[in-house]
């Protein structure tokens, strides 16, 4: 009989060391999750997003905007590194941080769904943020038109085509229609 042992637990530190290869790679409690690149339509949406809600928080000087390269550590020992499609970190947790990831949960963040994303992938994704601290996360489908809204100890909010995400008390004042999204 053989075996197989599972591979090694990485840490926060030797994934920002790993070369590149093409890949998005994530960490799930010290696994490597390795993801292809977004499709076309779903990196659009979240530009398009993305330029609106940097330009709302730039204005407002409300804090820091980070697209899908943006590592934010969510938990150690093992490490859990996520990038989501976009984060916002509110100007009073901002930290500079260097070459490194930043250390904690953004305060929204935002996944634009692929083709290759999976139910269960997506959901874990979620629920990590909030236990992390994410007070609001975005769940956007570009293919359906539809988008999930997160936010801890209450009933997912699911809005249509038309529906329109808000900002709500995570960042006050941002409103932004679905249709003016996608594409």
């Amino acid at each position: 009989m053989t075996t197989t042992s599972a591979p090694p637990l990485i840490t926060a530190g030797e994934l920002i060391q790993l070369p590149d290869d093409g890949l998005f790679h994530e960490l799930d409690e010290g696994r490597l999750v390795c993801m292809p690149p977004s499709a076309f339509k779903s990196s659009q949406v979240a530009m398009r997003l993305l330029i609106r809600l940097g330009t709302f928080v730039d204005q407002h000087d409300l804090g820091i905007i980070a697209g899908e390269g943006g590592g934010v550590l969510l938990r150690r020992g093992p490490d859990t590194v996520r990038a989501p499609d976009i984060s916002f970190i509110r100007k009073d947790r901002a930290v500079d941080t260097g070459r490194g990831y930043f250390p904690g949960a953004p305060d929204l963040a935002v996944e634009v769904l692929s083709p290759s994303d999976r139910y269960a992938a997506v959901a874990r994704k979620v629920s990590q943020y909030l236990s992390a601290g994410t007070r609001l996360v975005w769940v956007l489908d570009p293919y359906s038109r539809t988008a999930a809204v997160h936010r801890p100890d209450r009933e997912v909010i699911e809005l249509g085509e038309d529906g329109t995400l808000d900002g709500e008390d995570v960042i006050p004042g941002f409103r932004a229609a679905l249709a003016d999204i996608w594409v």
